[in-house]
């Protein structure tokens, strides 16, 4: 019997793939025998992405949205679905599956293994990057890990792939503890499972990248350059070992509940 999988979805104005991306998945998860929810969390988008989902959660009892009215960030989504999830795997997947489902199958292994997280990584030798970034977001990339291995971590080549397999009790544990709400929300949750002493893998994946890319260039790298700072100044001061819960209620967000759940 297969463990229960969640696959958590950011999705920010995803309209014109969201469709797609939830056919194939709920297809090879299908064919596979999985048993498993996909939570679409529409980070307060301003097109018909949460109309789509909605759509499919009609169709299919498996997925399931939550939404919120304002845009809060990719790291806020991804933590709101966690913490919403039941699985005893989960799975970070974005919208636009750069990663193809079927990469799974690398990750899986690693866990059975004894591992408790194996994180998809575009920057090992034997990664297959089938449609390369521009160049200036490779090299943006680069010297971003580089301040990671300087400010917060080291050991890990690529902490920005959105293809992460976690054990899932252990990803809620490490979600809960968590405060970046931007895109270095990566770094902080395998930050802490480091420190928690979770093990964690590094595995080669397929990779096409997706000329539609929610980083603004412009923007976007003094944001997560910051988030290494509020990630190093946490751990100092002791704010991750503060007893952290995270409240959602209604006038957050719409969510749709897994069956026996009530919003508290």
């Amino acid at each position: 019997m297969k463990d229960f999988l969640s696959i958590i979805i950011p999705a920010y104005n995803e309209e014109l793939r969201i469709s797609s991306t939830l056919e194939r998945l709920h297809n090879y998860l299908t064919a596979n025998s999985w048993e498993y929810e996909i939570i679409v969390v529409d980070d307060g988008s301003s097109d018909n992405t949460a109309a789509v989902v909605e759509k499919f959660s009609r169709k299919y009892e498996s997925i399931k949205l939550i939404r919120y009215p304002e845009n809060a960030g990719k790291g806020y989504a991804i933590r709101t679905g966690v913490l919403s999830s039941r699985g005893s795997l989960l799975l970070m997947c974005d919208a636009d599956m750069s990663t193809p489902i079927e990469e799974i199958e690398k990750l899986l292994p690693f866990l059975r293994e004894g591992y408790d997280i194996a994180i998809g990584s575009r920057a090992l030798a034997e990664s297959d990057l089938m449609v390369r970034q521009p160049w200036y977001r490779e090299l943006m990339g680069r010297i971003f890990n580089i301040f990671v291995k300087i400010m917060v971590m080291k050991g890990l080549n690529d902490t920005q792939c959105g293809f992460k397999l976690f054990n899932g009790d252990i990803s809620r544990r490490l979600f809960e503890k968590g405060f970046i709400d931007g895109f270095s929300f990566d770094v902080e949750v395998l930050f802490l499972a480091g420190k928690g002493g979770y093990k964690i893998k590094e595995v080669p994946i397929k990779w096409l990248n997706s000329p539609l890319s929610k980083v603004k260039i412009a923007s976007d790298p003094l944001k997560m350059f910051l988030g290494l700072l509020k990630i190093r100044s946490y751990w100092i001061f002791g704010k991750y070992n503060a007893d952290v819960k995270r409240v959602f209620t209604s006038q957050s967000y719409r969510h749709t509940l897994p069956h026996g759940h009530s919003r508290r």
